[in-house]
């Protein structure tokens, strides 16, 4: 039977061999197709993988916003014929908070077989470092943009945090990681502590927990660099 496997990626330029195990290496090797946000970034990390991949033989699916339903389907008709995939994240894990979601929905409604490979995922490793409840968390992605609608959305997670004892686990995009964080601060209750996680598994990883009157005396620089907050009683 065809396998579909979900590929981890690095979360940024670390080093590849410290947070993907070999076995990955062999079964990248091997695979022929891959379905794939970026090709670019994706033949990038193939050569990094292994230098000696002919990237040109290989066969590239393009996945992201603008990818119809129908188009999904077809990606995985190599797998009709007989041949296993692969799929890509831009960064972390496949699936997670990744269109790839879809194509796995697909699969597994085609009964193919599905292995989703170990790597880094920046949700899970920002919670294990934050010290805060990892046996109830939700991650709710990205925000509300507009400042309104954010700040009612962060009451809405805060209520959770305390009716419900569970860690709310979310995002931003980069450069609005300042407004996200000045929001925080401004919304929050002072007792409520919140957890930066920046740069995970780069030598510039900052990951650091305090209530939101402790970081109101300093708050770090976050702009364009990758970050998970999480807030927590």
């Amino acid at each position: 039977m065809a396998t579909l496997f979900l590929i981890p990626t690095s979360l940024g330029e670390s080093q590849f061999d410290s947070i993907l195990p070999a076995r990955n290496t062999e079964i990248v090797t091997d695979l022929k197709y891959f379905i794939v946000e970026d090709v670019r970034t994706a033949r990038r990390f193939l050569k990094k993988a292994n230098q000696a991949i002919d990237i040109d033989s290989l066969t590239f699916f393009v996945l992201n916003q603008h990818t119809s339903p129908e188009e999904i389907s077809d990606f995985l008709k190599p797998m009709v014929e007989g041949n296993d995939m692969g799929v890509l994240s831009e960064a972390g894990c496949p699936a997670i908070a990744d269109p790839g979601a879809d194509v796995v929905a697909i699969a597994q409604r085609n009964n193919f077989r599905v292995v989703p490979l170990v790597g880094p995922s920046s949700i899970l490793l920002s919670l294990m470092a934050s010290g805060f409840n990892g046996q109830s968390f939700a991650f709710v992605g990205y925000l509300p943009i507009q400042p309104d609608e954010r700040s009612k959305a962060l009451k809405k997670l805060e209520s959770r945090v305390y009716s419900e004892n569970q860690s709310q686990i979310f995002i931003e995009t980069p450069y609005r990681n300042m407004k996200m964080l000045e929001e925080i601060i401004k919304t929050c209750q002072p007792n409520t502590r919140l957890c930066i996680a920046v740069d995970i598994t780069l030598e510039t990883e900052f990951i650091k927990t305090k209530t939101i009157k402790e970081w109101k005396a300093q708050l770090p620089d976050l702009n364009k660099r990758p970050c998970i907050f999480i807030i927590y009683k």
